[in-house]
């Protein structure tokens, strides 16, 4: 098969627990160099907190894998430092389109609004995000990225781990304080500890197949049901980078899956699909089955899981690595005050409860876009090829066709880190919302509000003129920043202007941050660092604002 990317071999380094250093023990070690685990490993090390990771490979995933990457995904990786060259190699879009049988019956727009910084989703290779996450990974000095580094056993003890590691050159023990779990759906590390991961297997199969070729579809998410080259199944197709598309045959249950991966088996379907006259070549082809399962608690003690090693969903939504980076998104931070003795331990409890309320939103949303796509019973086709007839003609109708629910992020209103609302607000930015992204200035050049926000609290204060602020108010706001757990206070104003003691002001210079924030003069928000809302009032308040931060790090007395 042909090849369009060229698979490196990271190079194996003899670690230095098997070359005479004094044995120590880590403040984390992350099992799994993944897209999931590397991420979690950068968040941390550009934190300040040292990083081991162990993976038992040498290279990046083989085959396209993860291939939808949502915008808030694409936000993370940004704070990570890689969002530029993933958007940059992949194909950005926003339209999805579903047909019946040849006919279009639905569309929709995952970026209805205009002025944000990233597309609603974009299609690349998973092997190409993980070199940009390893590449960064080897520009951090706290990071250690150990390949060829294979946990055999786990030993927790409740105030860490001791894992046993094998490596070319035999096994050797590691100590650490927290560890990460990143390894994957198979999770060793799960089994090891004799943790379970509860749900439903769909009796479904579907075939994946990498094409390359040269074709003018537009840069859109296509979806088939019952088309006349597959008939009576589905069918799914996105374009990638390197002229690489993705082809998702729906198979059936009783379909061999090594006897459908075979190209003398594959190449037909594709060619009833495109046509005798289209040239292409197969790069890679995979059969998978649906899984939604999840951990009923994603920390044991010290160690804590993510991404698929805690949950597992159906490929369709795109809510696997896009969830797992999220996972990290939300852990890291509160591991940090933790490690740091700025926080208690408990604080850990809410990664679990805050993600598990993420995973059993995707888990349901998946299981229905199951269910649709692959109807159980004659009654269950009947309803569904109806809803899909009605959808052409009416709206109503088109509420009820599933073909994947996209990944979007979990809005945690019932989170025990929100301070509730104590004012009315318009719009969608409640506490547990992540934030809104809006185009803004500062010193006169632009920028995008979610590039200056992020890893750590920040309230942003709406003000009619910074200029004319009160000095001893700045000085209150400046003094916040100077507290165990600081908040960094900015300014945000339609005008330009320079503020008392020094205060950063960024500039709503389209009006897009009052717009999408219910923003009137002197409203303030606290965001946490993995930007999401934390609190919101209409005036500030130091108390309420200290009070909203301890409870946030639950430092509640």
């Amino acid at each position: 098969m042909l090849s369009t990317y060229q698979y490196s071999s990271y190079e194996y380094v003899r670690p230095p627990e098997q070359s005479g250093a004094e044995k120590k023990r880590y403040p984390v070690v992350i099992v799994g160099a993944g897209p999931v685990g590397l991420a979690a490993a950068i968040e941390l090390a550009q934190s300040g907190v040292p990083v081991v990771v162990l993976d038992d490979d040498n290279t990046v995933s083989v085959g396209s894998r993860g291939v939808c990457y949502a915008k808030r995904t694409l936000e993370v990786l940004d704070r990570l430092g890689v969002g530029t060259p993933c958007v940059d190699k992949g194909v950005s879009w926003n339209v999805g389109r579903t047909f019946f049988r040849e006919e279009e019956v639905y569309n929709f727009n995952l970026r209805p609004q205009d002025e944000h910084k990233r597309p609603g989703m974009i299609n690349l290779q998973q092997y190409y995000l993980e070199e940009y996450e390893i590449n960064r990974a080897k520009e951090l000095p706290n990071l250690d990225l150990r390949f060829k580094n294979k946990v055999v056993s786990v030993n927790p003890d409740g105030q860490g781990a001791t894992l046993q590691v094998e490596t070319p050159d035999g096994i050797y023990s590691l100590e650490t304080d927290w560890l990460i779990v990143a390894d994957g759906a198979r999770s060793g590390i799960r089994r090891m500890m004799n943790l379970e991961i509860d749900g439903k297997i769909f009796m479904d199969r579907f075939l994946i197949a990498d094409v390359v070729m040269k074709a003018d579809f537009p840069t859109e998410r296509w979806f088939w049901f019952d088309p006349p080259f597959h008939p009576g199944q589905s069918v799914l197709l996105h374009r990638q980078s390197d002229n690489v598309f993705r082809i998702d045959f729906q198979l059936g249950w009783q379909a061999d899956p090594e006897e459908e991966k075979k190209p003398e088996n594959v190449i037909p379907r594709i060619k009833a699909m495109l046509g005798d006259d289209r040239e292409f070549d197969l790069e890679w082809v995979s059969v998978y089955t649906f899984q939604c399962r999840r951990m009923s608690r994603f920390t044991h003690g010290h160690v804590l899981f993510v991404g698929d090693a805690a949950h597992q969903v159906s490929p369709f939504g795109a809510r696997g690595a896009n969830s797992g980076i999220q996972d990290t998104d939300n852990l890291c931070w509160k591991l940090k005050l933790v490690i740091e003795g700025k926080a208690p331990a408990s604080l850990l409890d809410t990664y679990s409860d805050e993600r598990v309320f993420a995973a059993e939103e995707n888990l349901l949303n998946s299981t229905r876009a199951t269910d649709f796509i692959t109807p159980k019973s004659k009654m269950s086709l009947t309803i569904r090829n109806a809803a899909l007839t009605l959808a052409r003609h009416h709206a109503f109708a088109r509420a009820l066709v599933n073909s994947g629910r996209l990944s979007v992020p979990a809005v945690l209103t019932e989170s025990r880190l929100n301070t509730q609302d104590t004012a009315v607000f318009a719009g969608d930015m409640v506490p547990g919302a992540a934030m809104d992204d809006a185009p803004m200035q500062e010193g006169g050049k632009s920028f995008w509000l979610l590039d200056r926000v992020g890893n750590q609290f920040m309230a942003l204060v709406l003000v009619n003129d910074p200029s004319q602020m009160d000095v001893t108010t700045a000085r209150v706001y400046k003094s916040l920043a100077d507290a165990p757990i600081p908040i960094e206070v900015v300014l945000v104003s339609p005008k330009a202007g320079v503020a008392p003691e020094g205060l950063r002001v960024f500039v709503d210079e389209k009006n897009r941050f009052a717009e999408r924030f219910d923003a009137q003069p002197e409203t303030v928000y606290l965001i946490r660092p993995d930007q999401h809302v934390a609190a919101r009032w209409r005036a500030f308040d130091a108390d309420a604002l200290k009070a909203a931060l301890a409870r946030a790090t639950f430092n509640v007395q």
